[in-house]
């Protein structure tokens, strides 16, 4: 075993929703197939991924942008939260807040889209809008982009794609239910690239280097 797979990366895992992507990362860390773990979880309000992060007995802090004056007041609570919790990587996980990430976490804040970025991205653009706007279009193929998080919507340097193709009948729900299979598996393959550090930002363009 590496040095860096015998000291783990804790990460810092942003949540809006039900906690999917949250729990699928503790079954890849508890398999011994990740090697990080979860210093702290932050959502942006009461759902059931907090409940799930408690119950697996993770630090939660719930830190609602409406109580808050304004963006700069939110995003540094959240920055405080991850310092305070000396948080290698951030993981957004269906986070729906917009938050403003200093210059020093650029590189250390990972996003997952259900979407083959840059199409089907930007403001507003989450969950079944996205299926619904693939079947609309018309495509194919569709999938999830795993990037790093920038300050403009879905805009920051791709580290992982995978592809599912689109199937006669699909409804948002079943073209969903195939992509969220995929990104159980990008996810998790682009926090231990990271973790292994094997990935290296070239302006917009993210290298995997060789073990």
């Amino acid at each position: 075993m590496s040095d860096k797979q015998a000291n783990p990366i804790r990460l810092g895992v942003l949540l809006s929703g039900g906690g999917r992507t949250l729990l699928n990362i503790l079954e890849y860390i508890k398999a011994g197939k990740l090697p990080a773990q979860v210093a702290v979880v932050l959502a942006s309000r009461d759902c059931k991924g907090v409940e799930r992060a408690r119950a697996a007995g993770l630090e939660v802090h719930v830190v609602p942008y409406k109580e808050m004056p304004d963006l700069e007041t939110y995003s540094a609570r959240l920055v405080g939260l991850l310092d305070a919790a000396r948080v290698d990587l951030v993981c957004l996980a269906g986070f729906l807040s917009f938050w403003r990430i200093p210059d020093r976490y650029l590189g250390r804040v990972m996003n997952i889209h259900p979407a083959l970025l840059p199409r089907f991205g930007g403001e507003g653009m989450y969950g079944h809008r996205v299926h619904e706007a693939v079947l609309a279009a018309g495509c194919k193929v569709s999938g999830c982009t795993v990037h790093f998080v920038n300050n403009e919507y879905d805009a920051g340097p791709i580290i992982v794609q995978k592809a599912v193709p689109v199937l006669e009948g699909d409804t948002p729900d079943t073209l969903a239910a195939r992509v969220f299979e995929q990104e159980c598996v990008a996810y998790p393959e682009a926090i231990r690239l990271f973790a292994e550090g094997r990935v290296k930002i070239d302006g917009s363009v993210v290298h995997v280097l060789p073990e």
